[in-house]
């Protein structure tokens, strides 16, 4: 079984319960084992056996499911497909690429178009498959931006609401001006004596309808009631169509959602208006007055649509993250393809181009140099504030900035497989999944609609058979307020939009979380595990003593002689300690010789025959535990372990020749961060492999109370099971190389990495710029964004359990007042806005040790 996974971008959605009829849908398609739909994002995040289903299906299931699904289209030129005998193994090659939705291949104009879900396809993979189908392209694909897409769909989106609002907050007024003329004229015995909002109006109204006495105009109120018809429709049809739309297609569809409860509730009350005016008899001859609310239609469309705008434009500012991420990369690259240098787009560059960089100029895309030298400034990945020399041979990262001179370096990694590519990728995946605390709001969407609808109409049945009279009036203004109060878009926002910011945030930090369920299990962290090597300390580690035994007549052993067959050993290994010896006999220009039967041993060393001497670099408590002869080499191995080295014996046919003394330099953030996650009421602990006096050395400078030492590999993944045994949540805190057991037990796995190496599986959270004190502001992060989705969640819940009986009438009987459709969509729009406002306060947040 092959599993892929894809993102889908989902058009349509208003609500979290379109979300989860989403969700549902594609949960029940054959072969997709997990899908997740985002309301924030707008994405549906789809795992799937490509054996039994393909994008295309998913595709259509969404767009059976009454929404869309993002779609865009290329055109490109294939040579010679004039001369093909058929286009169908191209067309069946294309479309095996994930994420293409539809292939259709031209041979007579030799054009073949190709339309995919933007995001995951790529320029690359495209020419990729042409390649493997037997065919070339005339000329690079330009596939489009998925971010640029997204920038101008939301840009679309919001000057169309823009213009939509504004047309009915125009209509909104003048229609509040009729309607008081209405209103005045009939102060008493009527619903809106009741009303809040009528309540407020009704002096004024009466002030207007003196002051048109005065003017001596005679006004005919049925024809100000049909002026007001006529005056709000093009609000029903224009500025409010999207509602009705989408309250038809989940009719169709049997579904309801947000559109649902406006489509219904406005409906309603412009049809029972309308029949008030063109019929009135129909009323006076029940007993009934013939009262209309055409102000009320145009008044909640106006509001809901300034709600849906204002919280638009702060939804693009929980995404600015990403997009600044991307924002780092070129545009251009200049490229040398037969000897001839052409300026193409970044997304053109494919492995084994040439690229030409200039002072002053981005690098494009990852590589190897292969001319020149320069000095290159790394810091929006590494954070590293120098900028870092390069020379040939030397690897340069796509984004980072050349500071000095030119350099032509080989591509390697291009798109989304290179370094930049790589970390945006991370950050969309985890915006793209759900914490679990998000469950209980998924449920309570899930059937959110169907029992405001029931509640709606149970409303309608009670006041109209025990309410006052005109007891139709206030059921159908009791049915209408009810519809349009609820809202189920702040409990689908309320876990997103922070998750969204939050990650975003930790990104600019130059910390990447897997999903929200890495970022739930973060704030609940009680225990950290710091490996030293690289971790505490610089994983920059150098031979800084070698101390020799003597030979039988008396004279020192040749230091030369033991780091020649040190490192001769070592060149197999790539243990941290290794590259410190390896780097020592580079140094010193020490010609390594060739090893036989080499062989490493867990936590204890290697081994190896070099020059027909058996080889052993080993540590200071195996060499103890063979009960090999230490003499006096065994005190000066303790002293430079207390003075926080790290000794490795050197042992040349079981006979102990030196004491190797390796020293890593502690990083100058090291004992910052120890010192805020103590006073965050962490338990802080240390784990190395190191002997005991030299792992105590280093936790005693950066003020580790716990140190754990001589730990093997192995053994780290059941230290982690101990404590989380007995203190509940722990987090470990490696390199990702020797740690990788213990990453992966951990509750959460904190891999400190490089912005050359993001992409370390094991973890849930990856450290790209390798400095300790991002664990710290990690882990407060998430304990920000958990204590804000809370804070949503309970006023999400809050605003409903209150809103939707008040609406229905719950002060009439001890203040005998109801609440206005009016005032109704006005707290419906702030609650979706207030949700998204509060996460954006996630944008503010600075870590403890940078105040």
């Amino acid at each position: 079984m092959s599993k892929s996974r894809i993102v889908l971008p989902i058009e349509g959605m208003s609500c979290a319960s379109c979300a989860a009829t989403v969700q549902e849908a594609l949960q029940g398609v054959a072969g997709v084992s997990t899908a997740a739909v985002n309301y924030a994002t707008a994405r549906a995040a789809v795992e799937y056996d490509d054996a039994q289903t393909n994008v295309g299906q998913l595709v259509r299931t969404v767009r059976e499911a009454g929404y869309n699904c993002g779609k865009a289209t290329v055109t490109f030129a294939v040579e010679d497909l004039h001369y093909a005998p058929s286009v169908a193994p191209l067309e069946k090659e294309l479309g095996r690429v994930p994420g293409v939705i539809h292939v259709v291949a031209n041979q007579a104009t030799e054009q073949v178009t190709v339309e995919y879900v933007p995001g995951a396809v790529t320029a690359e993979t495209l020419e990729r498959a042409v390649a493997d189908a037997g065919f070339r392209v005339a000329a690079p694909i330009a596939a489009e931006d998925p971010l640029e897409r997204e920038r101008l769909a939301r840009t679309r989106e919001i000057r169309t609401l823009a213009w939509k609002f504004a047309l009915a907050a125009v209509v909104t007024v003048l229609a509040m001006v009729g309607a008081m003329l209405l209103m005045a004229d009939r102060p008493m015995g009527t619903f809106k004596q009741f009303d809040l909002l009528g309540r407020l109006l009704m002096p004024l109204a009466v002030q207007l309808r003196d002051w048109v006495a005065s003017q001596g105009y005679v006004l005919d109120l049925e024809w100000v009631k049909r002026g007001l018809g006529l005056l709000t429709l093009p609000v029903v049809l224009w500025s409010g169509q999207q509602f009705y739309r989408g309250a038809w297609s989940g009719f169709t569809h049997r579904t309801a959602d947000m559109n649902t409860l406006i489509g219904v509730g406005t409906g309603a009350a412009y049809l029972y208006s309308a029949v008030a005016t063109i019929a009135p008899g129909l009323f006076t001859g029940a007993g009934l007055p013939a009262d209309v609310y055409y102000e009320a239609v145009s008044a909640i469309i106006a509001l809901i649509l300034l709600g849906r705008l204002l919280e638009a434009r702060a939804k693009g500012r929980t995404s600015a993250a990403i997009r600044r991420l991307a924002g780092l990369k070129a545009r251009i690259a200049h490229v040398r393809r037969d000897g001839t240098e052409t300026d193409i787009a970044v997304e053109a560059v494919v492995p084994g181009d040439f690229v030409i960089v200039k002072p002053g100029e981005k690098i494009p895309v990852d590589g190897i140099v292969t001319e020149g030298a320069s000095a290159v400034d790394e810091s929006m990945l590494t954070g590293e504030p120098l900028p870092v020399a390069k020379k040939v041979g030397d690897e340069v990262i796509g984004a980072a900035l050349n500071t000095t001179g030119s350099i032509t370096f080989q591509a390697t990694r291009v798109g989304k497989d290179a370094a930049l590519g790589q970390i945006v990728r991370l950050v969309e995946d985890a915006q793209a999944t759900k914490a679990p605390i998000q469950g209980l709001a998924d449920t309570v969407a899930g059937v959110f609609v169907p029992i405001v609808i029931a509640l709606a109409i149970a409303a309608f049945v009670l006041w109209f058979d025990f309410g006052p009279q005109p007891a139709l009036i206030f059921a159908t203004v009791a049915l209408v307020t009810v519809l349009i109060i609820a809202c189920p878009c702040a409990l689908g926002l309320a876990t997103p939009t922070a998750i969204l910011v939050g990650t975003g945030k930790a990104a600019e930090h130059g910390i990447l979380i897997r999903g929200g369920d890495a970022l739930e299990r973060l704030s609940e962290v009680r225990t950290v595990l710091l490996d030293k090597t690289g971790t505490i300390t610089e994983g920059k580690p150098a031979v800084t003593h070698i101390v020799t035994a003597k030979k039988p007549d008396g004279t020192p052993i040749a230091p030369a002689d033991v780091l020649k067959w040190a490192a001769s050993v070592e060149q197999r290994s790539e243990h941290p300690l290794a590259q410190a010896i390896l780097k020592a006999a580079k140094d010193k220009q020490v010609s390594l010789l060739p090893v036989e039967k080499f062989a490493a041993m867990e936590g204890r060393g290697v081994r190896g025959t070099v020059d027909r001497r058996i080889i052993e670099v080993i540590s200071l408590r195996h060499a103890r535990e063979r009960s090999l002869e230490l003499g006096t080499l065994g005190q000066d191995a303790d002293r430079l372990a207390a003075q926080g080295r790290s000794p490795v014996i050197a042992v040349v046919n079981n006979t102990v020749y030196a004491v190797i003394a390796i020293s890593d330099p502690i990083k100058p953030t090291s004992k910052v961060a120890v010192e805020h996650l103590k006073k965050m009421g962490l338990q802080v602990l240390m784990v190395s492999g190191d002997s005991k006096k030299g792992a105590e050395a280093v936790a005693k400078d950066v003020g580790v109370d716990e140190v754990i030492a001589e730990v093997l590999p192995s053994q780290k993944a059941d230290l982690v099971r101990k404590f989380q045994r007995e203190q509940g949540g722990v987090a470990m805190v490696g390199d990702g190389i020797n740690d990788a057991p213990a990453l992966a037990q951990a509750d959460v796995g904190m891999a400190i990495g490089t912005g050359t190496d993001v992409a370390m599986e094991a973890s849930d959270v990856t450290l790209i710029r390798g400095d300790l004190r991002a664990v710290v502001t990690a882990i407060q992060l998430s304990r920000r964004t958990l204590r804000t989705i809370r804070v949503n969640l309970f006023w999400a819940f809050i605003y409903n359990a209150l809103g939707i009986p008040i609406a229905a009438g719950a002060l009439y009987p001890f203040l005998g007042v109801l609440l206005s459709p009016i005032l109704a969509s006005a707290a419906m729009a702030w609650s979706s806005l207030s949700v998204v406002l509060n996460s954006l306060t996630l944008r503010r947040f600075k870590p403890a040790w940078a105040t």
